[in-house]
């Protein structure tokens, strides 16, 4: 069985939803359509210039990213934009990726950008998604590596750093020390899901309405993720 290690999962908004796996020790990535709930035909594929533009060159070296929707008139512009966080170099930068455009439209240096108080965990931040569950979607939680996360309030640029636990990860701080990565799948009317990658090829289905954990760790396999584990 393939072993999920090196890889980056990110959230894509605009027309169907959609999960995008970038598997960064064979620079390939591939589509997890939610509806049809599978990987589509013909991925893996190769990460070119032809299907990621600009940025191509730059995500072997992502280190985490996540979809903001953001409402008409503001800081989005009302686009689903996608958040790609890499090093260039040495440095930390972020794409701002338009989903809708499908190309991205700007790169920054991360201490130039909206994000620039991510700054002090970027090596050890390893996923991102925003948190509140209604309009107007302005605070963020990031896992990272060293058993914290982090949250974020886009408004005031703030950052807190707190510990994993039972109280604030239900279900989750007994494998902290585990996480790869994560993504939330909103598409549910009722739920919405963070799918968190842990290694051993299992991953949790975290609540984040609920603020729970509703699964243990779950083996990867065909019939939970049908079509990941392609090679």
């Amino acid at each position: 069985m393939p072993k999920l290690n090196n890889f980056v999962a990110v959230d894509w908004r605009a027309g169907k939803d959609k999960i995008y796996f970038f598997f960064k020790d064979t620079n390939q990535y591939s589509r997890f359509d939610i509806a049809s709930n599978t990987v589509e035909a013909g991925f893996p594929a190769n990460i070119t210039s032809g299907n990621w533009g600009a940025v191509h060159a730059q995500l072997k070296n992502l280190r985490f990213g996540f979809t903001a929707p953001a409402l008409g008139g503001s800081w989005g512009g009302g686009d689903d934009i996608l958040w790609l966080f890499y090093y260039g170099g040495d440095t930390p930068m972020v794409c701002k990726y338009d989903q809708d455009l499908d190309k991205p439209v700007a790169n920054y240096r991360l201490e130039n950008s909206p994000w620039h108080s991510l700054l002090p965990y970027f090596d050890n931040i390893v996923a991102g998604t925003w948190w509140d569950t209604f309009a107007p979607k302005n605070v963020f939680r990031f896992l990272m590596n060293d058993g914290h996360y982090i949250t974020f309030n886009y408004i005031t640029k703030t950052t807190t750093r707190l510990p994993i636990t039972p109280d604030s990860w239900p279900g989750l701080s007994h494998y902290k020390d585990r996480i790869i990565t994560a993504v939330q799948n909103d598409a549910p009317l009722i739920d919405t899901y963070y799918y968190i990658f842990l290694t051993n090829n299992e991953y949790i289905r975290y609540n984040l309405k609920n603020n729970k954990a509703e699964t243990g760790p779950v083996k990867i396999n065909d019939g939970n993720w049908p079509g990941l584990l392609r090679g």
